[in-house]
């Protein structure tokens, strides 16, 4: 298989340029470089919005086909919390999806977790599940840190 340039890079990037590299090729509609992001193993998931755990890059190639079938999917990661590691990483965030309406573009917003293994590959996602969130911007529940002991 011919590495595409999104896989180039991704080899030598971080959580982030592959978390940047994912949310451009969903933008873009680009199939290629959306599953460049992806690892490979057999046991990567991905879960839409209310949909069922799909498993496998196979599997996952095929919903994002379907997807793309109708357009690309403007979607933009904002708010992200991350937590790192040497060889992984866990992102959560808010993701701010625009959705044509009879009255014009409006933005929707999707709670998602994305978790990035650190491979022999690179920085590969393993596991991105998206939550419904609601039609306006979606408000965090936080309370300010305290002392366990």
């Amino acid at each position: 298989m011919r590495k595409t340039k999104i896989q180039a890079a991704n080899l030598q990037g971080n959580p982030d340029d592959v978390e940047a590299a994912f949310y451009e090729a969903m933008q873009t509609g680009d199939i290629e470089k959306l599953m460049a992001c992806w690892a490979d193993e057999d046991d990567i998931v991905c879960i839409h919005p209310g949909g069922p755990r799909v498993i496998g890059a196979g599997a996952i190639r095929a919903t994002f086909e379907a997807m793309f079938a109708n357009g690309s999917i403007r979607a933009w990661p904002e708010r992200v919390r991350k937590t790192e590691s040497l060889a992984s990483a866990v992102h959560n965030l808010l993701e701010r999806v625009e959705v044509l309406s009879p009255e014009g573009p409006k933005n929707a917003w999707v709670v998602a977790t994305n978790v990035y293994l650190k491979t022999a590959q690179g920085w590969r996602l393993v596991a991105h599940h998206a939550s419904p969130g609601t039609a306006s911007e979606v408000q965090e529940v936080s309370m300010p840190p305290q002392v366990l002991h």
